[in-house]
């Protein structure tokens, strides 16, 4: 602890984001940059606890009094070496993730938590700059090839550690270009898409390989066809399947699964042309209040919508910890995001009862519970971001008796499916469900120890967590 009355004289402070008209003209992230020295007082405020619990409300187990008290201190080097040691990649989480370790940060049951995800952030740019990110290749090879399928950011992670001990480790990928939801998903205000082609550069250089373009399934190359190939295989494909809305219309022109919509406005950032689901000049509906419908909002925002309602069936969330959600556990409460501030209305309690239209939408009808009205709603473009239901698991060839009751992979205490022949291992959103983008890196490291362990029959690489489905 460097500075034992940090957090008593400093006041939580992040960075600050661009101005609303400068952002909207770009696709840049909204942040501005944060001196060092700025972010050395922030870490500053970190007590260094007796018990850290933000290193519990972190799947990962970050070390996070660890490396604030060296930021304070300014060993920006020595703080990167004790983040990665932990995390693989801290440019993705230091952006992405909902930080449940501030929510179980002790300063916090007082006051504002310590800013660990912005610190994140910095040290891992500093790493960077300074090359304590670079690739390095494991003492020695183990001749022992591994397969992983799916390339977001449990695949990438399993792929990582394996490198790390020796193992020969290729990633397939269904889609055109390597990164799953971390590419197609995530709207460059939020992460620039050179941030995740800097990470594959480093994973490239530490030997794996990329296989884009190249499906696994009955179709393509089949599962069996892989086990013949390889001594291992790491399932990570997400769960991918949109959750919709079973209402009249539903099938019209104009109603579209979030994450269609999000893949074809980042491809269109990427080439440079319109996006063939733009929603410059329409009228826009999100349905759902989460994360994925704010990646909407905010890339409506930037397409030029005229204007954006955000539809959430729930209540509107307390501003401050509700009673039944005590500290240090993550509380449900009313959170404003980057995108928020940039315009559109926030619709609390309300539920989409049609769609209304010929062949294209034209309106939808919202039953408001507070108000205790229904309304119709003038509108040519909805977004159902909604959440997911479970993985494609049918697309790999797998069967319903590879499902568990929760329609996610079924795996044992050891992250392997039941699948006959060379030994299959699952982890990620297939396994866990949607989740935290630290939750999938956190799975993906523990299926990696389990795959070394089966390969060499024990293992040095670390198993944050447990599969959340054993039903086999």
């Amino acid at each position: 602890m460097g500075k034992p009355t940090g957090f008593l004289e400093t006041p939580r402070e992040g960075p600050r984001y661009r101005p609303v008209p400068v952002r909207l003209r770009d696709w840049r992230e909204v942040y501005e940059a944060q001196d060092d020295a700025a972010v050395s007082a922030q870490a500053s405020r970190c007590m260094d606890c007796g018990i850290p619990f933000c290193m519990q409300g972190c799947p990962l187990g970050n070390r996070i009094p660890a490396f604030n008290d060296l930021v304070y201190l300014s060993h920006w080097d020595q703080a990167a070496r004790q983040l990665l040691a932990t995390n693989n990649f801290p440019e993705f989480t230091g952006r992405l993730c909902p930080a449940p370790c501030e929510s179980a940060c002790v300063v916090g049951i007082a006051d504002q938590p310590v800013t660990i995800e912005r610190i994140e952030y910095e040290i891992i740019e500093h790493a960077f700059a300074s090359g304590v990110a670079s690739a390095t290749s494991p003492a020695t090879r183990t001749g022992q090839r591994v397969a992983v399928v799916g390339s977001g950011p449990a695949g990438l992670a399993a792929a990582s550690q394996l490198a790390s001990v020796g193992h020969e480790v290729e990633v397939f990928e269904r889609a055109d270009a390597i990164g799953g939801l971390l590419r197609y998903g995530i709207p460059e205000f939020k992460m620039e898409k050179a941030i995740l082609e800097r990470r594959l550069a480093v994973m490239e250089a530490a030997g794996v390989t990329f296989h884009p373009a190249h499906p696994i399934g009955p179709d393509a190359t089949t599962l069996a066809e892989l086990q013949a190939q390889f001594d291992a295989i790491v399932l990570a494909i997400g769960s991918t399947i949109p959750r919709l809305i079973d209402a009249p219309g539903a099938q019209l022109e104009g109603v579209l699964p979030a994450m269609t919509y999000l893949e074809a406005a980042n491809r269109a950032v990427r080439d440079g042309v319109t996006s063939h689901h733009d929603a410059g000049g329409r009228d826009v509906v999100i349905l759902g209040g989460g994360d994925t419908g704010a990646d909407c909002l905010g890339t409506a925002h930037r397409q030029g919508a005229r204007s954006v309602t955000q539809i959430e069936i729930m209540d509107r969330p307390p501003d401050t910890r509700p009673s039944d959600q005590p500290w240090p556990t993550m509380a449900r409460i009313f959170k404003t995001t980057s995108a928020h501030d940039e315009g559109g209305e926030r619709w609390f309690a309300s539920e989409t009862l049609s769609f209304h239209g010929e062949r294209s939408l034209e309106a939808i009808t919202v039953r408001d519970r507070a108000r205790e009205i229904t309304l119709e709603v003038p509108t040519t473009m909805v977004l159902i971001a909604a959440g997911f239901t479970g993985p494609e698991a049918d697309a790999l060839g797998l069967g319903p008796s590879a499902l568990s009751e929760r329609a996610t992979l079924a795996v044992d205490d050891t992250w392997r499916l039941d699948v006959a022949g060379t030994p299959v291992f699952a982890c990620g959103d297939a396994v866990r469900g949607q989740s935290l983008i630290v939750w999938a890196i956190a799975e993906g490291r523990s299926a990696a120890a389990a795959v070394d362990a089966t390969l060499r029959g024990a293992t040095s690489l670390p198993a944050p967590v447990a599969p959340l489905s054993t039903s086999w």
